[in-house]
């Protein structure tokens, strides 16, 4: 008997054309190029606005006028600026206390009004507190110049018109503020503390201000620093209840002297820029200042 070894063919192997695939890598530089790109196109169009108003702070009126605005054209600077804090005996300083007491102040008492409240709607229980959310999230999607003509009958009505208080008491209440506050106490106030809080005999004072405040440090710097924002930007409410110079904003204070043009033919226009460029340095020295809050807060969301 003769065995015969059968041998099996194989098909012969096509070659596979490979095609030129980018790789996870390049395809991750090319989303940050593009990431890169898109944010420096960003901070041109943020920044260029500022950098007219530093080039345009420098200039007389007639270099103010005559040329290229966006390129230095002699250095006015310093005699700007004592224009602006000596014209009509210094009015401007008054402005900018005015505008401190308003926005320091209200967002201050505002903020601890916020934390407050929005630690109540988080962490206590009590009939009726779901319509209470449901309002403060419904009060805050009302514009504020439709409440500016209701706030001006009442403080007329009680005699406040044209007084601080016309102005602190509407940035005492804020109820985005409030809204922020409840998210951020949901999410950093643990149930278990304050239950162990109060087996240990602390008031609910006590709990507040000694715990939950320092627990909400990231929370209320964020609220306080959207609510000094919004009420140094403030314009339509001290245009309403605020009549007499001496207590007007920054804002208020400028836009009059920018309407001094068209009423006896003063032109003011370099004294506005040079006031406008003092009124953002408040607001850039307070985001450097609480930078750190937001670091620590962005590092506690990527831990949780």
């Amino acid at each position: 008997m003769v065995l015969t070894e059968h041998t099996t063919e194989r098909p012969p192997v096509r070659s596979v054309r490979r095609l030129n695939r980018p790789d996870a890598a390049s395809r991750g530089r090319g989303g940050q190029r593009f990431l890169l790109v898109g944010l420096i196109l960003a901070s041109v169009y943020s920044l260029f606005p500022v950098w007219w108003l530093i080039v345009a702070a420098t200039k007389d009126r007639t270099a103010l006028y005559q040329s290229n605005g966006l390129w230095f054209s002699g250095w006015h600077l310093w005699d700007n600026l004592q224009q602006v804090f000596t014209y009509q005996d210094g009015i401007f300083l008054r402005w900018t206390a005015n505008s401190f007491l308003y926005a320091g102040v209200g967002s201050l008492g505002g903020t601890l009004i916020a934390l407050a409240t929005g630690y109540g709607l988080a962490r206590f229980d009590f009939p009726g507190r779901n319509v209470i959310f449901a309002c403060v999230v419904g009060s805050f999607l009302i514009p504020i110049a439709l409440l500016t003509l209701p706030l001006y009958l009442l403080f007329s009505a009680i005699g406040m018109v044209d007084t601080p208080w016309a102005m602190l008491i509407p940035c005492l209440i804020n109820p985005f503020s409030v809204y922020l506050a409840k998210v951020y106490t949901e999410a950093t106030v643990p149930y278990e503390l304050l239950e162990a809080a109060r087996i240990d005999g602390a008031g609910e004072l006590r709990i507040f201000f000694s715990i939950v405040l320092r627990m909400m440090t990231t929370g209320g710097a964020t609220v306080f620093l959207l609510a000094f924002v919004n009420t140094w930007n403030a314009f339509f409410l001290p245009l309403t209840v605020l009549r007499g110079k001496e207590n007007w904003t920054l804002n208020l204070g400028l836009y009059n002297w920018t309407g001094t043009r068209l009423e006896s033919g003063i032109d003011l226009t370099g004294l506005v820029l040079t006031g406008a460029l003092l009124s953002i340095v408040p607001m850039a020295i307070m985001m450097v200042a609480m930078r750190r809050y937001w670091r620590s807060g962005v590092t506690l969301g990527a831990l949780k």
